[in-house]
C-alpha cells in the first residue's frame, strides 16, 4: 500500500480517538460522576436536550450526577466508515476493537445493519474477525414492553439479535419556500414528481447521498415506491433542477428557507424544525414541508453499542432513557411554558416522531404534530432489494460528478420548442412517451436511459433490468468477477463501476447537447 492510500484511514482513526483523548484529557465538569461517550451526526438541539434531560433522569434514578461526552465527526456515513476504520486497525495490530466511546447515536438503520457486521481483516496466514457493535441483552419482556410488535412498514423498530435500538422515527418528503414558489408560478408540492417540473431548473436543493445514508435512505423511497424507471426519472431531472449537492442533509432546508432555492429532498424533522424557526421569527407562512402521501417511508433512528465501551452500565442506561417516557417526550413536546418537573424539551422544539407505540398513543394530545408514523407506515410489495446499492453510484456519475454536463443537456431539453410549458401536462414529470416530436422524442430517451454493464465471457447486462441489478452488484460490488480481468488489479470495483457509469452519462449528455447544437 502507497503513502498517499494510507492517509486517509489515518485521519479516520485518528479521528475515532478523539473521544478517548478528552476523556482522558480531564475535559469534564462532572469529576467523579458518571460518564458516556456518544458519537452522533445529531444536530446541536438534539444533543443539547438529551445531554440535559438525561443529567437530569440519571441523579433521580440512581442518585449521582452523569453527563454525556459528544463527538460529532460528521454524518451517520463519515461516523461509520470512522468506526469500521478504527476497527480493522484494531485487528490488524491485534488489539480489542474499540474502547474509546460507548454508544452510536443517531442516522438510518440502514447504517446500523452495515455496522454489526463482521469485519475480517487478513494477516499472512491469519484472519481476524470483530464488529464495531456489540449485542446488548435486554430482557426480551422489557422489550416487547417498550415496542409492541418490532415492525414499522417494512423495517423491524430494533435489530432482533440486539445490536442496535430505535430511539425515533423519520420519515422523508420535500421543504419549500412559498415564496419562490410562488414567483415561479408553480403550486406547492405534493409528489416526489413535483421536484422533476422544469420550471425548477437552478431552484432544488439536493444532499450527495454518498455523504448521507438518511439521503439515500430518502431517494430509496422513491425508487421503491415509485419503481425504478419512474422513480429515476424523477431523481435525475431533481438533479439537473439542482443549484446545489451539498454534503450534509441539513443544507437542504437552511438553502430552502433563505431563498436560495425553492425546494428540495429533506428528513422530516429538519423539515419541521427550519418551518418553526421562520414562523418564530416572524414569517409563519414562508416555509412548508410535506410527506408525499403513499411514496415515502419511515424509518428507525437507532442507538447502539460500540464494542469494549468503557463506560457500559452508563451507555445501558442511556439507552434506556432514550426509550423512557422522558426520552420520548424530547422528540415532540413543546418547550413553550413547560414547568419544572414536566416531560419535554426545555429550550428547543425537536419535531420528531417518538418510537414507542403505547407513548403515542397515550401522548399524541400532547405533541406539537398531529402525526401517527404507524399510520404512515407500510410495506413495499416486492421489494427491490439491490436498488440501494446503486443510489450513490449512480447519482455521483449522473449529477455529482459532472454537474455542467447535466445542466447543458437539461437546459437543451427543457428550452427546446416542443417541450410542453405551464403545466400543460397533468404530470410535472415529462417523459418521451408524453412527446411526439422526433428529436425532443430522442433526447429525452437519451436523458432517461440506463447503463449496460460488460460482464465475463463477452455478457452484458443492463442496469435498468432487476436481473442486471442483481448479476452487477454481485459481479463487482461484492466482488465475484474480481478475477475475469474486468478492472485493472488492485483498483476499487465499486469506483471503477462509478466511473463506467460516468462514461456512459457523459456520451449522453453530450449527444443530447449536441442534437439542439445542430439546430441553431
Amino acid at each position: 500500500m502507497s503513502p498517499k492510500s494510507l492517509i486517509l484511514p489515518l485521519v479516520l482513526v485518528a479521528l475515532a480517538a478523539l473521544p478517548l483523548a478528552m476523556r482522558e484529557s480531564g475535559e469534564s465538569s462532572n469529576e467523579g460522576g458518571k460518564r458516556v461517550i456518544i458519537y452522533t451526526p445529531h444536530n446541536e438541539q438534539i444533543r443539547s436536550e438529551f445531554g440535559r434531560a438525561f443529567a437530569s433522569w440519571h441523579q433521580r434514578q440512581y442518585g449521582e450526577p452523569a453527563e454525556v461526552v459528544w463527538n460529532t465527526p460528521g454524518g451517520t456515513s463519515e461516523i461509520r466508515r470512522i468506526l469500521e476504520a478504527n476497527a480493522e486497525a484494531a485487528l490488524r495490530d491485534n488489539r480489542p476493537i474499540g474502547g474509546n466511546a460507548d454508544l452510536v447515536f443517531g442516522g438510518g438503520s440502514y447504517e446500523y445493519g452495515q455496522l454489526k457486521r463482521e469485519l475480517t481483516v487478513t494477516d499472512g496466514d491469519a484472519k481476524r474477525t470483530g464488529r464495531v457493535l456489540e449485542k446488548v441483552a435486554f430482557d426480551p419482556a422489557w422489550l416487547a414492553e417498550t415496542y409492541g410488535e418490532n415492525v414499522v412498514g417494512d423495517n423491524t423498530l430494533y435489530d432482533p439479535e440486539g445490536y442496535w435500538f430505535g430511539a425515533a422515527l423519520s420519515g422523508f418528503g420535500i421543504v419549500y419556500n412559498r415564496d419562490n414558489l410562488r414567483a415561479l408560478g408553480l403550486p406547492e408540492p405534493t409528489r416526489w414528481e413535483d421536484l422533476a417540473d422544469a420550471r425548477l431548473a437552478g431552484a432544488v436543493t439536493l444532499v450527495n447521498p454518498s455523504q448521507s445514508g438518511s439521503v439515500t435512505t430518502a431517494l430509496e423511497a422513491i425508487i421503491q415506491r415509485l419503481g425504478w424507471k419512474k422513480g429515476w426519472q424523477i431523481i435525475h431531472r431533481m438533479s439537473a433542477n439542482a443549484r446545489s449537492v451539498a454534503s450534509s442533509a441539513p443544507k437542504v432546508p437552511l438553502d430552502v428557507s433563505s431563498g436560495d432555492s425553492a425546494a428540495g429532498p429533506c428528513i422530516d424533522f429538519y423539515g419541521r424544525y427550519q418551518a418553526q424557526a421562520i414562523r418564530d421569527a416572524g414569517d409563519p407562512d414562508r416555509l412548508g414541508y410535506i410527506d408525499p402521501k403513499g411514496e415515502t417511508v419511515i424509518d428507525p433512528d437507532p442507538i447502539a453499542l460500540l464494542s469494549n465501551a468503557p463506560h457500559r452500565e452508563t451507555a445501558e442506561r442511556f439507552i434506556r432513557f432514550a426509550l423512557s417516557d422522558e426520552g420520548q417526550a424530547l422528540w415532540q413536546f413543546r418547550a413553550e411554558n413547560r414547568k419544572d418537573g414536566e416531560l419535554g424539551p426545555e429550550r428547543f422544539e425537536l419535531r420528531r416522531m417518538p418510537i414507542r407505540r403505547d407513548f403515542i398513543a397515550r401522548k399524541r394530545a400532547d405533541f406539537i404534530d398531529d402525526v401517527d408514523p404507524f399510520s404512515l407506515a407500510s410495506a413495499v410489495p416486492d421489494q427491490d432489494r439491490n436498488a440501494r446499492a446503486f443510489i450513490a453510484p449512480l447519482f455521483s456519475a449522473m449529477c455529482a460528478d459532472r454537474r455542467d454536463e447535466l445542466a447543458r443537456a437539461w437546459d437543451a431539453i427543457r428550452t427546446h420548442p416542443a417541450y410542453p410549458r405551464d403545466g400543460a401536462l397533468k404530470s410535472s414529470l415529462v417523459t418521451a412517451d408524453d412527446v411526439t416530436d422526433p428529436e425532443l422524442k430522442s433526447m429525452l430517451e437519451k436523458f432517461d436511459a440506463m447503463p449496460v454493464v460488460a460482464g465475463p465471457d463477452g455478457a452484458s447486462f443492463e442496469i435498468a433490468t432487476r436481473e442486471g441489478r442483481a448479476a452487477v452488484r454481485d459481479g463487482y460490488l461484492k466482488g465475484k468477477w474480481k478475477d475475469a480481468g474486468l478492472w485493472p488489479a488492485g483498483a476499487s470495483s465499486a469506483d471503477e463501476l462509478r466511473r463506467l457509469f460516468g462514461r456512459f452519462y457523459t456520451a449522453q449528455y453530450a449527444g443530447i447537447a449536441a442534437a439542439r447544437a445542430g439546430d441553431a
